[in-house]
């Protein structure tokens, strides 16, 4: 496997986004975004959005949700705080500049955790799940929406052939599905749930896991 991305690349690479983010990435990740917002507020009660971005999904919210929003970028967060003061959103208890890997919060403290067009932007998406089950209350669900790479076929030497490139970019596009259902084994309070392509063309997929009584 190619060397995973680092996390000075990905803060450089979102900071050439954050201008652009919006225009280029709303109406593609829109119907990704409400199927993740729909699932989360299913749950209900603390969410927690990682990799929050520009703020894009905060008004889309119900009102008697409570939304904490974390991202590694701060040219990001800092649209996602005007984004809040412009729309006064009352219901978002916070947003932070702070790496997924290492989230401050405390265990238990979330009943969703939703991360939306991330788990490939990070440089140990393993290590970012456990910390997303870390601070998921029992009973909890973490909710991805995100391409995943292809496992076999043209559409995984395409993937593989742009990898470098998307690297450059931010992301990883051969991350594949086999990880996630390997991490969720290794943890037996977490449990996958869900699993359904998304638009665009079904290149995007919604997962689920559930956090049962056992640990995780």
């Amino acid at each position: 496997m190619a060397a995973e991305l680092d996390k000075a690349a990905i803060e450089k690479a979102y900071a050439r986004w954050a201008p652009i983010y919006d225009f280029v990435f709303g109406a593609i990740f829109e119907r990704g975004r409400k199927a993740a917002i729909a699932s989360a507020e299913r749950v209900g009660g603390r969410i927690l959005e990682v990799g929050v971005g520009t703020g894009l999904s905060l008004p889309e919210y119900r009102w008697t949700s409570r939304i904490t929003g974390i991202d590694l970028s701060a040219p990001m967060l800092a649209k996602a705080k005007a984004r809040v003061k412009e729309h006064r959103l009352t219901n978002v208890d916070g947003l932070a500049v702070m790496d997924a890997q290492h989230l401050g919060f405390d265990d238990g403290a979330f009943d969703v955790v939703i991360a939306q067009y991330v788990i490939t932007v990070v440089p140990d998406p393993e290590a970012t799940l456990d910390e997303f089950a870390r601070v998921l209350k029992p009973g909890g669900e973490i909710i991805l929406i995100n391409h995943l790479g292809a496992e076999g076929g043209p559409r995984a030497a395409v993937e593989r052939a742009l990898t470098p490139l998307a690297r450059r970019l931010g992301w990883q596009p051969e991350f594949s599905y086999a990880r996630l259902v390997a991490w969720a084994a290794r943890h037996p309070g977490m449990r996958l749930i869900e699993s359904r392509p998304m638009p665009p063309l079904g290149h995007f997929s919604l997962i689920r896991f559930a956090r049962g009584d056992g640990k995780s």
